[in-house]
């Protein structure tokens, strides 16, 4: 009881910090750039406030850039950090601190500074901002690279990441419920509806208030596991990013599909409030969409598994650009119709979760695409595209925003009524028809270029299962590895039992790959338990992303492989739990991988487990102690001398 009451505080402060983290991402993104054009300025200020304007947009711009090259270091820097807090937690303290402190400030016109010394306001906006972005940064990468960190067992990552997604999902949006409601009950000056400089620093207060409270409930809440798994000690820099781009097309093809995507999505969200200020001159019904948003944005997320296991992830990639798409061309003509408007806007917000999660999944599924093809997994690197091109997006469409802010003349002190209808045409060509055009242009090269699929990845993931072993029968051993080689080369030794059940002959299996001895000489094993335990003492050599297999070599050099049931690739991880990483040192008889033959059988899958020597033709003596009957985990099945050198 104690420990599920303990695995329910961890999810919901989780939950909690990945509400808070989105929602001051949101109000940074978004409204911020809608406080700067529309509140920092006094209307007398006239083509002055435009270029401060400029200036502050720009300056927003360049930072973001010079960001996204800090980004790797910070990385390496969190992973470098060694507290008894662990690794991440002091970051999201300290990062959310500094960025909860900075925000606020920068929801202020600094005194009247913006004023009376432009200068050194900007000279102090650059430095505050720079700082507080990354401090984001920090807590960003902190916070979630934390999953992994929480707990060892992948069905709990996987109920954490569930309970974060929507806590996130919900904190994104609900920013938009309140932001007006709150602005204009502590405006002295309602200002049409707009409020003033007094409720937007209430409403940046706020924000910062609820997104420190959520750092310091992570820090409370949650416990950080004390295992050296998944650690990464990798630099990422621009050049190895690059560098994988380069050499993985799939993953260079969808990079720029969703670079252009990313773009195009956070451009016309960050210009929905300048739409209802200023087209329809309802800037508090702007919270009725944010309502409808939060609730959809949920439901949406959730919906995403059942859609791709039914309709296939790409046919959900296009579905959702068609919505996407229709969605925008009525948004465009819905003039100052509000029905009108919540209707094409709600549909143009429901398909951005999911196109989000296709694009996660494909770039997860790249890395193995590019392990195959260039015998190196690049797992780090590739993850860190994705945050990279959200990075970028959001420089864009803060700079867009901005110029659309001047351009159509809706800064301080404008109204519904003083844009002009050219005013309104620029601005629906920077919120609809730039955007489109960055879509389909995307959704192009996707169509084009992306051949990447479920079943292409199943196939991928055979083929590595297949071949794993080949670079490491002849590879360089580390100076320790080999030695210890040496000491067993002229003994056997006993391979046991990794699992409970009744073991059967590997020439009897369904799996043809088995069957004929493609895989290697083994046996295998109809289960009665549910874990695998290591055969002998040796390392992990090889994991797979499903988890549904293992590959482990011994310290006189024999390359085993244990695979988990028939086609339970295409179960994608569900099911198992895997308790060791790549490269890791395993004693006989420790816990590998726990799996349920429950599920496996719910799926109409075969769960015999196949074990089998990989590099048998280089082993002289490979006798079987026993062939048939029930065995536990632990019981000598071969006797095996160590290879040939």
């Amino acid at each position: 009881m104690a420990s599920n009451t303990r695995k329910l505080t961890s999810r919901l402060s989780y939950a909690f910090g990945a509400f808070g983290h989105d929602m001051f991402y949101n109000t940074l993104s978004v409204y911020f750039i809608m406080f700067v054009t529309a509140h920092l300025f006094d209307k007398a200020g006239g083509g002055e406030n435009n270029r401060m304007i400029f200036y502050i947009t720009t300056i927003i711009f360049l930072l973001r850039f010079v960001e996204l090259a800090i980004d790797p270091f910070i990385g390496n820097t969190i992973d470098t950090t060694n507290t008894r807090w662990g690794h991440f937690k002091p970051w999201i303290l300290i990062g959310g601190t500094i960025g909860s402190i900075t925000i606020a400030i920068l929801f202020t016109n600094m005194g009247g500074l913006n004023a009376s010394n432009p200068l050194l306001y900007l000279i102090i906006f650059a430095v505050l901002y720079i700082c507080m972005d990354i401090f984001y940064s920090f807590k960003d990468v902190g916070f979630w690279s934390m999953i992994p960190a929480i707990s060892f067992d992948t069905r709990e990552r996987e109920k954490t990441a569930t309970f974060a997604r929507v806590g996130s999902t919900i904190g994104a949006n609900i920013v938009g419920v309140f932001v007006m409601p709150l602005v204009l009950m502590f405006s002295i000056n309602k200002n049409h509806g707009q409020g003033d400089l007094r409720g937007w620093f209430v409403f940046g207060l706020t924000i910062a208030l609820i997104s420190w409270i959520s750092t310091v409930v992570v820090g409370l809440g949650t416990k950080e596991s004390k295992t050296d798994l998944r650690k990464n000690v990798e630099k990422t820099s621009f050049k190895d990013v690059f560098k994988v781009l380069g050499r993985n097309d799939q993953l260079m093809w969808l990079s720029l599909t969703y670079g252009l995507y990313t773009a195009a999505i956070q451009i016309t969200n960050s210009l929905e409030l300048y739409y209802f200020t200023y087209i329809l001159g309802k800037p508090a019904e702007f919270t009725s969409l944010a309502t409808l948003n939060t609730i959809i944005g949920v439901f949406a997320v959730l919906a995403f598994p059942p859609l791709a296991q039914k309709f296939s992830r790409k046919n959900v990639f296009f579905l959702s650009i068609g919505i996407l798409i229709i969605a925008t061309v009525l948004f465009a003509f819905s003039g100052q119709s509000l029905p009108l408007v919540l209707t094409a806007a709600v549909l143009f917000y429901i398909p951005q979760p999911l196109i989000f999660l296709v694009v996660l999944m494909i770039i997860s599924d790249s890395v193995e695409y590019g392990q195959l093809k260039f015998g190196h997994r690049d797992e780090s690197l590739t993850l860190s595209v994705r945050p990279l091109l959200d990075k970028l997006g959001g420089a864009v469409s803060n700079g867009v925003a901005g110029l659309t802010a001047v351009l159509a003349g809706m800064t301080a002190g404008v109204t519904a009524h003083d844009v002009t209808s050219h005013g309104q045409l620029i601005f629906k060509i920077m919120m609809f028809g730039i955007p489109a055009v960055l879509i389909l242009i995307g959704t192009f090269v996707f169509y084009k270029k992306i051949t990447l699929d479920e079943k292409q990845h199943e196939e991928i993931v055979n083929e590595l299962e297949r071949t794993w072993h080949k670079h490491l029968e002849n590879g360089n051993e580390s100076t320790s590895d080999l030695k210890e080689g040496i000491n067993h080369l002229f003994k056997t030794i006993t391979y046991i039992s990794p699992v409970d059940g009744t073991l059967e002959l590997l020439e009897k299996v369904s799996d043809a790959k088995f069957s004929s001895g493609i895989m290697g000489k083994g046996f295998a094993v109809k289960p009665s338990g549910d874990g695998v335990y290591a055969p002998f003492d040796g390392t992990i050599e090889a994991t797979f992303p499903t988890r549904h297999a293992i590959g482990l070599r011994s310290d006189s050099g024999i390359l085993a492989l244990i695979h988990i049931g028939i086609d339970t690739v295409s179960l994608n991880g569900n099911g198992f739990t895997q308790y060791v990483d790549k490269g890791e040192r395993v004693k006989q008889g420790d816990k590998l991988i726990e799996f349920s033959s429950e599920l496996i059988n719910k799926a109409d899958l075969d769960d015999t487990v196949m074990v089998v020597i990989t590099n048998y033709k280089d082993v002289e003596e490979f006798q079987y102690i026993k062939k048939f009957g029930n065995v536990k985990h632990g019981d000598a099945i071969l006797e095996l001398s160590a290879p040939k050198r």
